[in-house]
């Protein structure tokens, strides 16, 4: 037994160093924190709602283990309590040392935290400090869920903003759930309509959305920071989400959204942001990393000052060993407690580097999470490159566990798409880009295929705008990428014009049927489906408007090419042979007749690989299903991005199979595309006329 200490009416003992934060114990709460260079600390108790604390307890110099104090206070009322610290030290900026005792500190292990309970409220100002730890208990009945570890190449991912998704009146939402996980929970069965299985979730770790100091200078309306890319807590839901946040019910209306999501097999992968924090630069606020121990979780300069590989002030210390247990930490509490399926990692090039920013050869934290235990069935996805310009897609550290998404599909599918040619370059994203991922041993699954997401132009844009228009976002337009590699099909923006926004719907088409034919796993961005447009803002990072809302009415304006999508997604979901894990070696190895992959021109078996060409066709054999192991129909694609129309000669199949068309996106809705299985068998067997600008697809069977 330890001894009990008086201090005040408060009883204490020795606590244990882990885990770090305020974990229930019998008889009390532990609380153990990290500090390297810390001289003393304090433990702040408040009574929710309250400004000011009613208690401050020092931890003892007798609680102090290595670098960790700890302490159990006993009989606490902690259901009604809400905690913070303070931590004493040196304050020396150009040695690193940013210690203020004045600062009451959020712990970085806190699992829910108040002040940013209801989005887009006042900050309550609570004393000095408006963000405070609360302490969460009671068990969550999961029914049996647990993560469903689908492949990942069956994977068919939908990119979204949890607050965006329902915020619009039109969701036809309960209203006191839009933009809320609740709000997300009751769309689960358009989810499912549309045929998707995994949801990739914009941060949703606690950030302040007020934090954004500009206004919109086009209407004085005030900017948010709405995509969340700004972590004030990495352990805590942002209650601002939920619609029982105001009561603390973020935790619980999370884990019901997962369980959902699980019964209707649709996993849940966290954009997760470890690159950097909300504290910012040396003009930033003191939030909890800075006063706990600056000099240890942030890459500081030889002055003091901080590294900035994020574009957003500072970049955390990743590959110090006592940052790495707070990141793996974080993803094992994640995976355990919230079943998430996997995580996509923002910026995550800065995770390979060194204290002082350079990229390492084998970077510990990297390999420490793809050979955790605990994460050993999550997704890892990495943004592969970093505001510092280190880009390592196709070469980004894997361990045989990175997936990465493929910003080299995004910008070779684009070019292609208005006509650039490029047909060499398309060849290897419609394989899963082998000449990116094959030579280091990686698997067709590495490259998560995109052409639209949340940074950048939507699809509908994409097909609209040649410039980007970001002036509303109050930086004159110079934010947000410059290279979008768009074409706007004649007119820039909103037209009336019947031939462009017919050409406008084709070239949509083609990019949604290139996406669900390419081997890899293909991410879809949310409304792409149903047409929404930023008007041509390609950085809407800061607007909590309609700008970024999804207005259902899309789902009616445009319901001939939700129909496509959707029946694009079910095609690639019911035919294996675009599913592959393992790449084509262009050749009948199963010995059946037919290479696994054979490509075509307008004359079968002879593409035209100059780089001038803008035909491009190939077929896949379905004996070579998920590499043989299943048996599938044959698949032929035929795709030309010339301003004419061309016939394409069609490979012959084996003897009593017929070719049927499945899409042809020249053609006019409903004849554009027909449900799987019910394909009408192509009239002329020999030769298939592929529109100008415009996809085919054949299934042979």
């Amino acid at each position: 037994m330890h001894q009990t200490y008086t201090y005040g009416k408060f009883k204490l003992r020795h606590g244990q160093p882990f885990p770090f934060g305020a974990t229930p114990v019998p008889g009390g709460v532990n609380f153990s924190i990290y500090s390297n260079h810390a001289t003393s600390a304090a433990l702040v108790l408040f009574y929710k709602g309250d400004p000011e604390p009613f208690a401050e307890i020092p931890f003892l110099r007798e609680f102090r283990l290595g670098n960790v104090v700890s302490m159990v206070v006993l009989d606490l009322d902690y259901e009604n309590l809400e905690y913070g610290y303070r931590v004493d030290g040196p304050n020396h900026p150009k040695a690193g040392h940013r210690f203020d005792v004045r600062k009451i500190l959020l712990d970085p292990y806190a699992k829910r935290i108040g002040g940013r309970d209801v989005w887009g409220a006042p900050i309550k100002e609570h004393g000095i400090y408006p963000y405070r730890g609360q302490i969460i208990t009671g068990e969550f009945d999961w029914e049996g869920d647990r993560p469903l570890e689908i492949p990942a190449e069956d994977l068919v991912i939908y990119e979204m903003h949890v607050r965006g998704f329902t915020r619009h009146p039109s969701s036809r939402v309960s209203p006191e759930y839009r933009g809320t996980f609740a709000g997300l929970q009751e769309k689960i069965p358009y989810l499912k309509e549309l045929g998707i299985n995994c949801v990739e979730l914009m941060p949703i770790f606690e950030f302040d959305e007020l934090d954004n100091p500009r206004h919109n200078p086009l209407t004085g309306e005030p900017l948010f920071n709405y995509w969340g890319y700004s972590t004030i807590g990495f352990y805590a839901p942002k209650a601002g989400y939920a619609a029982m946040g105001d009561q603390g019910g973020q935790v619980t209306e999370l884990k019901t959204l997962i369980r959902e999501l699980h019964k209707n097999g649709i996993e849940v992968i966290l954009d997760v942001v470890f690159n950097h924090t909300a504290e910012g630069n040396e003009t930033g606020p003191t939030i909890s990393f800075r006063g706990l121990d600056n000099k240890t979780y942030y890459m500081l300069m030889p002055d003091g000052r901080y590294l900035n590989f994020s574009g957003c002030g500072n970049t955390l210390n990743c590959n110090h060993p006592v940052v790495r247990i707070f990141v793996l930490d974080c993803l094992r509490y994640w995976a355990s407690e919230y079943h998430i399926d996997g995580f996509r990692f923002d910026l995550a090039s800065i995770l390979g580097r060194d204290r002082n920013g350079e990229p390492l050869v084998n970077p510990p934290l990297l390999e420490t999470l793809a050979y955790d235990p605990v994460l050993a069935h999550c997704k890892l996805i990495a943004e592969a490159w970093d505001a510092g310009g280190l880009y390592q897609v196709g070469s980004f550290p894997n361990y045989d566990r990175w997936g990465e998404w493929n910003g080299k599909y995004r910008d070779d599918v684009r070019k292609f798409l208005k006509g650039d040619g490029n047909v060499v370059e398309i060849a290897q994203r419609l394989q899963g880009s082998p000449d990116m991922y094959a030579h280091s041993g990686r698997s067709v699954d590495s490259s998560v295929n995109f052409i639209t997401a949340h940074d950048g132009f939507t699809l509908a844009d994409l097909v609209s705008y040649n410039e980007k228009h970001n002036e509303a976002n109050g930086e004159e337009n110079r934010d947000g990428m410059n290279d979008n590699d768009s074409w706007n099909c004649g007119v820039e923006g909103l037209t009336t014009d019947l031939a462009i926004i017919k050409l406008r719907r084709q070239q949509m088409r083609n990019a949604i049927a290139i996406l669900m034919v390419s081997q890899g796993v293909p991410m879809l961005l949310m409304g792409d489906e149903m047409g929404r447009s930023q008007n041509g803002n390609n950085n809407t990072y800061c607007h909590d408007s309609e700008l970024n809302w999804l207005d259902w009415n899309l789902l009616k304006t445009n319901a001939d090419f939700f129909r496509f999508v959707k029946n694009c997604i079910a095609f690639r979901n019911i035919h294996p042979v675009l599913r592959n894990r393992e790449y084509f070696q262009d050749r009948d190895y199963l010995r059946v007749g037919y290479p696994d992959i054979s490509w075509h021109g307008i004359r079968a078996n002879q593409p035209d690989w100059a780089d001038y060409s803008r035909t491009l066709a190939f077929m896949l054999c379905g004996k070579y299903a998920k590499g043989g192991m299943e048996t599938d129909d044959f698949v032929y694609v035929a795709m030309n991005t010339h301003w004419e129309a061309h016939g394409f000669e069609l490979p012959q199949l084996p003897v009593g199979m017929k070719w049927y068309i499945f899409a042809n996106t020249a053609m006019h809705p409903p004849e554009d595309i027909w449900e799987p299985g019910t394909e009408p068998m192509l009239q002329d067997q020999d030769w298939a006329t592929v529109g100008a600008r415009s996809v085919v697809i054949l299934v042979g069977k």
